[in-house]
């Protein structure tokens, strides 16, 4: 058995906590993050506005942890999805998609440790084509 690579595996188990910052500081979140597997942007109607670069965790992996009563909610279209700012700087920190309610979109460039100029693949994610708004 070759250690080196069971030992790898194992180890990609582990999620690490990441801080998630508005600009201004005042909305704070707990990222449980195993990887950035998913890299992407949107080219929906919403997301080709704020142009963030976004990754995706399950809902319980996202926490507030300062300021929820200082963000906003967003809807608009369907109102299934949901996407928050900041009433205070402006910056949109998350969201929950409508195709997957039960994950957590978040915008990488409020991390501070992480620079989202680094990533070399970054998915785009055709919201324009929505399956949701065929019929």
């Amino acid at each position: 058995m070759d250690i080196e690579k069971h030992r790898y595996s194992y180890l990609t188990k582990f999620k690490i906590m990441m801080r998630l910052k508005c600009h201004c500081g005042m909305v704070e979140a707990e990222i449980n993050l195993e990887n950035f597997n998913k890299i992407l942007r949107c080219n929906c109607s919403i997301c080709k506005r704020k142009g963030a670069i976004m990754s995706m965790v399950k809902n319980e992996d996202f926490v507030i942890t300062k300021g929820k009563e200082k963000l906003k909610l967003y809807q608009f279209h369907s109102k299934v999805a949901k996407h928050y700012f900041c009433s205070n700087c402006g910056i949109y920190t998350h969201h929950n998609p409508r195709s997957n309610p039960l994950m957590t979109g978040f915008n990488i460039g409020c991390i501070d440790e992480v620079d989202s100029f680094k990533f070399d693949k970054i998915s785009i994610n055709d919201g324009l084509n929505h399956p949701l708004d065929k019929k």
